[in-house]
């Protein structure tokens, strides 16, 4: 019954997938992303210019376009980044004349299918006094961007081990009806016990209690990963792109778009 659950809800939440840092910024995590007036510039800091968003720098560096193929949203985006800025966007293959993809990469999606989520007992709530810790964590295992004040995008878990931090999971975007499961990671000392798999289990759970389903994104050279995200019961639903792009130089060249 479970797994044909959710199997419809993948079905129903297809379009908030394929964008989901959009789908992120433009429901649950509004609050990460004010919006100014139409037709005022943003001031810095502001994370919201008609159809583009941003997430705050040092909470998650992404910014996303409510639809990649409407040069409005491209325009908006210029707008609210500013001239000759570099920003990262999920989903997107090809930016617009005077754009420029300065860097990128491949990745991919899963979603859990079926998932056994439990609780871990030895797991303890890391919250902002607990950023250093994970900082040192995240240095010597690199599961991906975590940033000063990435621990407010949701439940973090970790495992210590004699008082240091060895193992970390948490949430990070939040779309409507989906929690993404992102840091995970084990000090190398410590792998090959499940440290990171109970984790990721434990804050499934957490994520199930509020009647969402879990989904996370890996490197698509990551094959170690893959497989063990597959193993504990995720699918692999796509591959997506991330492009590291710079704005257009000047306003008269953003106005032109």
């Amino acid at each position: 019954m479970r797994k044909a659950v959710v199997v419809h809800q993948i079905a129903l939440g297809t379009r908030l997938l394929d964008n989901p840092v959009w789908a992120a910024l433009d429901g649950p995590h509004a609050a990460f992303a004010e919006r100014s007036e139409m037709g005022v510039p943003p001031a810095e800091g502001w994370g919201r210019y008609g159809r583009a968003a941003r997430y705050p720098a040092d909470v998650y560096a992404f910014a996303a376009l409510a639809d990649p193929a409407d040069p409005a949203a491209w325009s908006d985006l210029h707008t609210l980044l500013g001239p000759a800025t570099t920003a990262r966007i999920k989903g997107v293959e090809t930016v617009p004349d005077g754009w420029d993809i300065v860097g990128g990469g491949q990745g991919v999606q899963l979603v859990d299918t079926h998932l056994r989520a439990e609780p871990a007992p030895e797991a303890v709530r890391l919250g902002p006094d607990d950023v250093p810790d994970i900082l040192d964590l995240v240095a010597r295992t690199r599961p991906g961007p975590f940033l000063a004040r990435t621990v407010h995008l949701g439940t973090y878990l970790g495992i210590r081990h004699h008082g240091r931090l060895v193992a970390l999971a948490g949430e990070r975007l939040h779309l409507p009806g989906w929690t993404e499961i992102s840091a995970v990671c084990t000090d190398p000392a410590h792998r090959g016990r499940g440290l990171g798999t109970r984790l990721v289990r434990a804050v499934a759970a957490g994520i199930r209690e509020r009647g969402q389903t879990p989904f996370l994104h890996a490197a698509a050279n990551n094959a170690t990963a893959i497989r063990l995200y597959e193993s504990i019961g995720f699918t692999l639903r796509r591959r997506t792109t991330i492009l590291q792009v710079r704005t257009p130089g000047t306003d008269a060249r953003a106005r032109a778009l």
